[in-house]
């Protein structure tokens, strides 16, 4: 894409602080239409690592690296929406990586999103990737940062929407975790009701029950292979799953 706003600063002079981070923290998604994308972003030190230690040899489970580079591209596909990358959409992801992420770490993604907007995204062929390589936890809580980035300037536009709802289609995400995920940030008066994928005409039991198989999958635990932050992220995840529960249990008046 042309004419991205000069927000990120300079562009990278050199990829070599980048090395150990990429090469250590990458499997997976070194290779298919994620890896084409860091071939170009990367250009010759790509090539070298795909020839050295970091070269990509099949299957692998996902790492850090894969999860924050899967991301960073689907970042891009959803500011990308509606053809074009405003100043204040760049201002948001900013604040929200670095509430995530920390200052340091999100600068580092932050020159790397800017260089992954210049390509173009073939948003189908990645998502499929994603979905073979990346287990079904991970995934969600993709899903949940992204809803939370596409949430970020307070509403989620019509162009955002349909990109995320064709992202999870895509990805292999189950129609009733993506209502689920999506309640978290956009609220009615059955919200509480939809996290915990149920209607309110589900008795208390039945209400308990979803809750346990939702505390299941929506655990921290689940992704803790992929390190302090995306654990963190999740933690938030499964607090909004409680406060659902707990909103009902107080309607309801039941312990």
């Amino acid at each position: 894409m042309a004419n991205i706003p000069d927000f990120f600063g300079k562009r990278f002079s050199s990829f070599s602080s980048f090395g150990k981070w990429i090469g250590g923290g990458l499997g997976w998604a070194l290779g298919g239409p994620i890896g084409a994308i860091l071939g170009f972003v990367f250009g010759s030190m790509f090539d070298s690592m795909q020839q050295g230690e970091y070269a990509y040899k099949g299957f692998t489970p996902t790492q850090e690296g894969d999860f924050k580079v899967s991301l960073l591209v689907m970042i891009a596909a959803i500011m990308k929406a509606d053809g074009r990358v405003m100043r204040s959409e760049l201002d948001y992801v900013k604040r929200f990586l670095v509430s995530r992420f920390g200052e340091t770490e999100s600068e580092r993604l932050l020159q790397l999103l800017r260089e992954i907007l210049n390509q173009d995204l073939d948003i189908d062929e990645i998502s499929e990737q994603i979905q073979e390589n990346m287990e079904y936890p991970s995934r969600l809580e993709l899903v949940h940062l992204l809803f939370g980035v596409a949430s970020a300037d307070g509403n989620i536009g019509p162009a955002e929407a349909d990109v995320l709802r064709r992202i999870c289609l895509k990805m292999g995400i189950r129609p009733k975790d993506f209502e689920s995920l999506s309640a978290m940030f956009v609220k009615d008066v059955n919200s509480s009701y939809r996290i915990l994928e149920i209607t309110p005409d589900a008795t208390n039991e039945e209400v308990k029950k979803a809750y346990r198989k939702m505390a299941l999958k929506y655990h921290p635990d689940k992704v803790a292979h992929l390190g302090e932050d995306i654990q963190k992220t999740s933690k938030e995840k499964f607090q909004q799953l409680n406060n659902a529960y707990n909103e009902i249990k107080t309607q309801r008046g039941f312990a």
